[in-house]
């Protein structure tokens, strides 16, 4: 049986094993493949002998099970049948997860498309009503294998993941650990504000790296994050710049994201809360992976003394960020 490290995850991933586990789900390939940018899996574009390309996605070995996969799969099936834009693996003898040389592994076609600005107002209505459509979809019926947005798992055992494996500078743990110990009492009392919100399947990291504009709109095309949270952690991603900026940005965003779903507007007290998670798990995500080879040659400022002195700043900024009103929208 193959053996994975943690270490070496992909140790074994050789060119020649992608080749084989594509054909061996019945794709002819010409040889050409490309690396994409991927760093939790492993991604690549083939060639077909057709002339036409494939994208074949390696799940990272121990970190979701069979099931939470299938799960995720079956949630953009269910998207895909309401003709929302989402590119889903391709399904082949009844299955999309597949499994060559100890790998898990999906293959999806390729999408084209560019990087989406929603730098005008009805882009950022068009993106609003995708939005809704999801979760819609994703209101239906609940995850039974995925995780959801967590404090304790986002943050506490986060932090403490930091501290325990000694990546902040000595001059800056008691810092860091101050400074996290009182966000997270911010963001339960933020929580606690919200009250009772819905929690739902949402995409999960719903950024523009995982979106392509197109003619037609957005094409989502990565649901290898999503959970069960509230409807709000899908929107706060597009919003950027000054304050009225962004509450002009939630508007536009919420007016066509009402058309097909209503938005409950306790949600607002989450914004900043959720950012303050994602801050505080993407760093602990960096540190966990730091024995991967591909995270010290994409991340190699992460071990300098200037990160940390700059994330233990960002992180005290959050602190009054979390304390100002909600965003205003109409």
């Amino acid at each position: 049986m193959p053996f994975f490290s943690e270490e070496l995850p992909y140790a074994n991933l050789t060119p020649d094993v992608v080749l084989e586990s594509v054909e061996s789900v019945g794709f002819r390939c010409d040889g050409r493949i490309i690396a994409l940018n991927s760093y939790e899996n492993r991604v690549y574009q083939l060639g077909t002998e057709d002339g036409g390309f494939v994208v074949v996605k390696f799940y990272r070995p121990q970190r979701w099970s069979d099931e939470g996969i299938i799960e995720e799969h079956q949630f953009t099936g269910e998207l895909v049948k309401k003709e929302i834009p989402i590119v889903a693996p391709i399904e082949t003898d009844g299955r999309t997860l597949h499994k060559h040389e100890g790998f898990r592994f999906a293959v999806f076609p390729r999408q084209g498309g560019r990087w989406p600005e929603l730098g005008q107002s009805q882009d950022r209505v068009l993106m609003g009503r995708f939005l809704g459509r999801i979760h819609a979809v994703g209101a239906l019926t609940h995850f039974e294998h995925r995780q959801d947005i967590s404090i304790d798992r986002m943050g506490l055992e986060a932090s403490q993941y930091v501290l325990e494996s000694h990546w902040v500078p000595e001059h800056l743990v008691e810092s860091y650990d101050s400074i996290t110990t009182q966000l997270l009492g911010s963001i339960a009392e933020a929580f606690s504000r919200a009250g009772d919100t819905r929690e739902l399947r949402i995409h999960g990291d719903c950024h523009s790296g995982n979106i392509l504009w197109t003619n037609d709109g957005p094409q989502f095309v990565d649901l290898d994050d999503c959970v069960t949270g509230p409807a709000v952690q899908d929107l706060w991603l597009f919003l950027s710049g000054e304050r009225q900026a962004r509450s002009l940005q939630l508007q536009d965003i919420l007016q066509g994201y009402g058309q097909f779903y209503d938005f409950d507007y306790r949600e607002l007290h989450l914004i900043e809360a959720l950012r303050t998670l994602r801050m505080i798990h993407y760093t602990a995500w960096i540190a966990r992976r730091w024995i991967d080879p591909a995270f010290p040659q994409a991340f190699p400022w992460f071990s300098e003394n200037k990160y940390w002195e700059e994330h233990v700043l960002a992180l005290k900024e959050q602190s009054a960020a979390l304390d100002e009103p909600l965003l205003e929208v109409m």
